[in-house]
């Protein structure tokens, strides 16, 4: 026990090592490729698919976890979506980049404060939202109006946050409500074996995990349009709590 748990520890170290020496690399190769791209791709297409690639290399050269995506052919050429993800872990954020699709995050505003990452997600014009403040959500929700409207698709968590034991929380109404002022379709994203790849709590890697990302038939807006905002939000984690397999709670 005591082996695999310096083995672990080992790994992990390596990780956000390498983590951390790519990012300072890759970083201004982002910056250069945003100055060169940016007058000509509004949307920041390029720049986004390079970010991707990024992420995607903490993945692809991980020998404890094997990714499989499921159902990418989904993913409409030239629709902008509400995607929505449950998120149990760090590392849903990486594992979703490898759907290869345009998308701007919405994300807390700390974390556009990491260095190198944080700074590329700035480049990207992520969207940013401060917790607890009406505010900004309602800043927020603007942004994410305006971004669909030029035909890039939003990735949320309608959970909010990661969960403390893998399991679905409450949705919150915010992707819901943007999705019916938008007049967009959603984009239901399962995530499974990411919180025991990487717990909430803690930097420590679990051992071999397969991490599947399966996209789901998107929800045309025509079908929730007339309806209840909280009966809308209600029936969608309805059907992610029956894609996971989980009761009530």
């Amino acid at each position: 026990m005591l082996r695999e748990r310096v083995v672990q520890r080992t790994l992990s170290a390596l990780f956000w090592l390498f983590l951390a020496v790519t990012s300072i690399v890759l970083f201004p190769i982002a910056v250069v490729l945003w100055a060169v791209t940016s007058l000509l791709d509004r949307r920041g297409i390029l720049l986004h698919r390079f970010t991707c690639f990024w992420a995607s290399l903490y993945t692809w050269f991980n020998p404890v976890w094997r990714v499989r995506v499921e159902g990418r052919e989904k993913i409409r050429r030239g629709r902008a979506y509400v995607m929505i993800a449950n998120h149990q872990s760090l590392l849903d954020i990486l594992v979703l980049f490898r759907l290869f699709a345009h998308f701007k995050w919405v994300s807390k505003i700390e974390n556009f404060r990491v260095p190198f990452i944080g700074w590329n997600m700035s480049l990207n014009r992520y969207i940013k939202l401060r917790r607890g403040s009406r505010e900004s959500v309602a800043r927020m929700l603007d942004a994410c109006a305006r971004t669909l409207d030029e035909g890039s698709s939003i990735m949320m968590f309608p959970e909010g946050t990661r969960s403390a034991d893998g399991r679905l929380q409450a949705f919150k109404p915010g992707a819901f409500s943007l999705a019916q002022r938008a007049h967009a379709p959603l984009l239901p994203i399962i995530l499974t074996g990411t919180a025991d790849a990487l717990p909430k709590r803690g930097f420590v890697l679990r051992g071999r995990h397969t991490i599947r990302v399966r996209v789901l038939d998107e929800i045309p807006w025509q079908s929730f349009a007339e309806k209840p905002v909280d009966e809308l939000t209600k029936e969608i984690r309805e059907r992610f709590a029956a894609e996971l397999s989980e009761g009530p709670r």
